[in-house]
């Protein structure tokens, strides 16, 4: 990866702008600060929102029936409401991955119409869902299947931990601060600018020689 000078004839603006996605950059998976859905924004765990969710970026986490099957397998271990396996798949991904209600609850529908699990009678709105005997029935011999599934939700949260760097991640926040703070209270001219971006690029360069 090659870190060039293309600051052209653009404000100072531009090039802090620059500076910031350079910043996304060295961070790896931080994206774009001004993003509601970056590291930083509104929607990030650095930000005022509820952090990641609603499923992977990229692509499907589930073929056809794993979802089933996998929701199945987590009533068949205990009773549980639709958040509560909302929450435990989230849990199994280490926070990279929640599939979201609009999935969740029409597969659970589709189970009890079924037959393979059942509400449980109890008070107040939240039912909890119950396996049936012919629910760990239609689960015999899927161990390898469910295996399959549960390691690729647990990889996820291997890949995060790998690599989420807690001194990195300080330091990517403390410079984020800092910069932020420039821009909302002084301003960045464009030598300014300038001088930030050679200072990124230059980390950039050491950084991709270690």
């Amino acid at each position: 990866m090659k870190f060039e000078h293309r600051y052209g004839h653009h404000g100072g603006q531009a090039h802090a702008r620059r500076a910031f996605k350079m910043m996304a950059m060295m961070g790896g998976r931080f994206g774009d600060p001004f993003d509601n859905s970056g590291r930083f924004g509104g929607d990030g765990p650095f930000g005022g929102g509820r952090g990641r969710g609603g499923g992977r970026r990229g692509g499907r986490m589930f073929a056809g029936g794993e979802l089933r099957l996998l929701l199945l397998h987590l009533v068949a271990e205990q009773p549980r409401h639709g958040y509560d396996l909302i929450r435990a798949i989230s849990e199994m991904a280490g926070g990279e991955y929640a599939p979201s209600p609009g999935v969740v609850y029409p597969t659970l529908s589709l189970l009890v119409d079924e037959d393979l699990i059942a509400e449980e009678a109890g008070e107040g709105p939240r039912k909890a869902f119950a396996v049936t005997g012919s629910g760990r029935a239609e689960l015999a011999g899927k161990d390898a299947e469910l295996e399959a599934i549960i390691a690729r939700l647990k990889a996820l949260s291997e890949q995060r931990n790998r690599a989420d760097s807690p001194p990195v991640r300080r330091a990517m926040g403390n410079l984020h601060a800092v910069l932020r703070n420039r821009m909302l209270s002084q301003g960045v001219e464009t030598e300014t600018a300038h001088a930030i971006a050679d200072i990124l690029d230059e980390a950039a360069r050491r950084i991709e020689r270690l």
